[in-house]
């Protein structure tokens, strides 16, 4: 009979978050020599696909997100595959947020994403008609395709109220206490998807680019086929799942998810009295419960993607490591693949001070384990780090 602790044991091998930690040789990961290269099929881009998506609206969080999962790497290197090797892409994707996604995949994400239904949530006067949102579509295009170096969000904007007309220039869209131009409500909704991306920051301007341009081999799929492959992806992943889980991992509507569910090769299983979906012959799980200690940063992709919550966030977890239901808010402290408590970090000049609060006290091996991954959380950021046990006194993230 399947358990849930050989579901979460599976999500954590495939998440890349088993034991990333350490060398082969069982020294903790700031020995490893900095040349080193990562296992066979361990590469950023590779990472980010198991994860389906790595959330990177806080690009600090995502760099530790993605580095603790390949052993001995630093955000140096999740910045070199994003900004150098460009073998990831930072782009709107699910839930309209703000990812890192492989480049390779980036034709795949654009079709699931826009196979997604779409209704504006700004009030009417707000929001655009149908033809309006093409037009701006349609000049979001022309520009980004035309400019080598990326534009910024200023000068973007200069180029759509030219192409597209004065009215999309009008500041009606509510953000952040001030008032945005209205073509921009549906800056990463399935309307942009395979429109614009984002390219490397001018001084400290942000400038987004066009996908064609940043990853030349660029296509996007047929939407509907992609959206089937993205759930096939998110259930190998962190299966098994309900269409209703599926459905708030993509903000997407429970029926319609239900409708993709019902064209997959599926077989369903029952875990502890819960009814779920795996894809068809994944049916593999290990007989052993999952170990370890990890530090989740910011909206880490296992705590936004594994459900149900009250199984990834049992008992007083779920009121102390979620905000009001959702996952993200608050770095998460995992203990065998649970939530078990939550941290921040505060960087210093070359130290970064680590306090982490366990829900229950940490026995001697458990304590060992966190100041290993401590230690790990110090080399990713190239900073020595110091470990305090306690209180987290900082609120969740906005």
């Amino acid at each position: 009979m399947l358990t849930w602790p050989a579901v979460i044991a599976r999500r954590v091998e495939r998440n890349h978050l088993a034991s990333p930690a350490s060398d082969p040789a069982g020294g903790v990961a700031r020995r490893v020599e900095r040349n080193q290269l990562p296992s066979p099929g361990s590469d950023p881009a590779g990472v980010v696909a198991a994860m389906c998506g790595a959330h990177a609206q806080i690009l600090s969080a995502a760099e530790i997100s993605v580095a603790m999962r390949l052993p001995g790497a630093t955000r140096d290197d999740v910045r070199r595959a994003l900004w150098t090797d460009r073998s990831l892409v930072k782009t709107f994707g699910p839930r309209g947020t703000v990812h890192l996604l492989p480049t390779r995949d980036l034709g795949l994400w654009a079709g699931a994403l826009a196979a997604l239904p779409h209704s504006s949530p700004f009030a009417a006067d707000v929001r655009m008609t149908p033809e309006q949102n093409d037009r701006v579509v349609s000049a979001l295009d022309e520009a980004l395709r035309t400019a080598e170096d990326g534009l910024t969000v200023d000068e973007l904007s200069a180029e759509v109220v030219a192409r597209a007309g004065p009215w999309a220039g009008d500041l009606v869209m509510p953000a952040f206490q001030t008032m945005w131009p209205r073509w921009r409500t549906i800056v990463g909704s399935p309307l942009t998807q395979g429109v614009l991306c984002f390219g490397p920051q001018r001084g400290r301007n942000v400038t987004y680019t066009s996908p064609a341009l940043w990853a030349p081999d660029f296509e996007r799929w047929e939407p509907m086929a992609a959206l089937r492959e993205v759930v096939r992806r998110y259930l190998r992943s962190y299966g098994p799942a309900t269409p209703a889980q599926v459905a708030r991992w993509l903000a997407a509507p429970p029926r319609f998810i239900a409708d993709v569910f019902s064209s997959l090769e599926l077989q369903p299983v029952t875990i502890d009295g819960d009814e779920t979906m795996l894809l068809a012959g994944d049916d593999a799980f290990g007989a052993s419960a999952p170990a370890g200690v990890r530090l989740l940063p910011y909206f880490d992709a296992y705590g936004v993607g594994a459900h149900p919550r009250a199984v990834t966030f049992p008992g007083r977890a779920f009121e102390r490591a979620l905000a009001r239901g959702q996952a993200g808010n608050y770095p998460v402290l995992l203990i065998d693949g649970r939530a078990a408590g939550v941290w921040h970090h505060r960087l210093s000049g070359r130290r970064v001070h680590v306090t982490v609060e366990p829900l229950d006290p940490l026995p001697r091996p458990r304590l060992s384990a966190l100041e290993t991954e401590v230690e790990r959380l110090g080399h990713i950021l190239g900073a020595t780090p110091t470990l305090t046990v306690g209180e987290v006194k900082v609120g969740p993230h906005a």
